[in-house]
């Protein structure tokens, strides 16, 4: 694992590694995959667990979920009873690298990367931008590459992905940064987090804290604990 020099913000941290096969405990199954697809996957989920790691974070007590766009996020596993904010987390991959970014609780985070001197065809670029931006990109097609992994990681640090069409995005209302690392144009956007998914523990914990409200007198313990009371 390769440690980047974090960007200016909240606290984070910018990681990269090698593709190659392997595995990591949250390694998702995914049927039919290529060799390629498999060696991506696992790669990132591998980096993720190496950060998390270096966090110091408990890799036996949390899990990767997704929400319902499919954007990767951790939650403590069920049973474990704990619920403070985990840090945010995105995962990205280009051809030999895949990339991971942390990012303090109470923000979601996303990371993209491409080979700095990737070109992208003047007639993709209605794909990405529109209007006076579409203009300035075809005049200035040096920066199709920053523009294009800027809006990938505003797309990751919202939760939508392509559900959020990146010719709709507007860089300046986004916190964003691109910087060249070595051999890789590098894009990091970061923004308050939203509500991730709840789990049945936290409807449980929710109700519990709701029936506790209600009733001064409710309590929860064993039998014999709320018998002595």
């Amino acid at each position: 694992m390769e440690i980047m020099d974090p960007i200016e913000g909240p606290k984070m941290m910018l990681a990269r590694m090698p593709i190659r096969d392997c595995k990591s405990i949250f390694s998702e199954d995914i049927p039919r995959a290529t060799a390629k697809r498999l060696a991506d996957h696992n790669s990132g989920r591998l980096l993720l667990e190496r950060c998390l790691e270096h966090w110091d974070i408990p890799l036996d007590l949390i899990e990767v979920l997704r929400t319902e766009h499919r954007a990767p996020y951790l939650s403590w596993i069920n049973g474990v009873w704990r619920n403070e904010p985990l840090p945010g987390i995105s995962i990205g991959h280009c051809e030999n690298w895949a990339v991971c970014a942390l990012i303090e609780p109470g923000y979601w985070i996303g990371i993209d990367a491409e080979r700095k001197d990737r070109e992208i065809q003047t007639n993709a670029f209605d794909m990405m931008a529109k209007g006076e931006e579409l203009n300035f990109l075809i005049e200035n097609s040096k920066i199709a590459i920053e523009t294009w992994t800027a809006k990938e990681a505003v797309q990751k640090a919202e939760k939508l992905g392509m559900h959020l069409n990146p010719r709709d995005i507007n860089l300046n209302e986004y916190n964003v940064e691109s910087f060249i690392h070595e051999d890789l144009m590098i894009s990091v956007s970061w923004r308050k987090a939203g509500l991730n998914p709840k789990t049945a523990e936290d409807d449980l914990l929710d109700a519990t804290a709701e029936a506790m409200k209600q009733n001064p007198d409710f309590s929860v313990g064993c039998k014999t604990v709320r018998n002595n009371l």
